[in-house]
């Protein structure tokens, strides 16, 4: 089990499920959703997952996409897509152990920022593993 919350402590959650699909995404959304060069994931079934403390806030970021904040801090912490009704993406460096679940690959390489150097030597796909072309790191 692996637990988790926002800056501030107010909204609060734990993961009973084996996370999967541990990314840093470089995704333009990910970026203007958290001001940061790239955004770290993994995935959760959802029925593996819940609030314990809060209520997050929720915008609507793209058609049939949910994100998931607290409404105090600001801390983005999860990621719902309607096509994957049973899958929740979960912000990695909300976690109150990070180092816990490193990311596996690197998506969305398409956008990524040329001025963010990786040598770290992890898959890198244009897109989304499904999607995109395997790029060489």
């Amino acid at each position: 089990m692996v637990q988790g919350g926002c800056f501030c402590g107010s909204v609060r959650y734990t993961v009973t499920g084996t996370p999967f699909n541990s990314t840093l995404c470089h995704c333009t959304m990910c970026r203007r959703a958290t001001g940061a060069p790239a955004v770290a994931w993994f995935s959760v079934r959802s029925s593996e997952f819940r609030f314990v403390a809060g209520r997050p806030a929720s915008f609507g970021s793209s058609p049939g996409i949910t994100r998931r904040f607290c409404g105090d801090c600001g801390t983005q912490l999860t990621f719902e897509d309607e096509r994957w009704p049973d899958e929740l993406d979960i912000t990695t460096a909300s976690l109150n152990d990070p180092e816990a679940i490193p990311p596996g690959d690197h998506t969305f390489m398409q956008s990524h920022l040329r001025w963010l150097a990786l040598a770290d030597g992890l898959p890198r796909y244009s897109r989304t593993r499904k999607e995109g072309t395997l790029q060489q790191p």
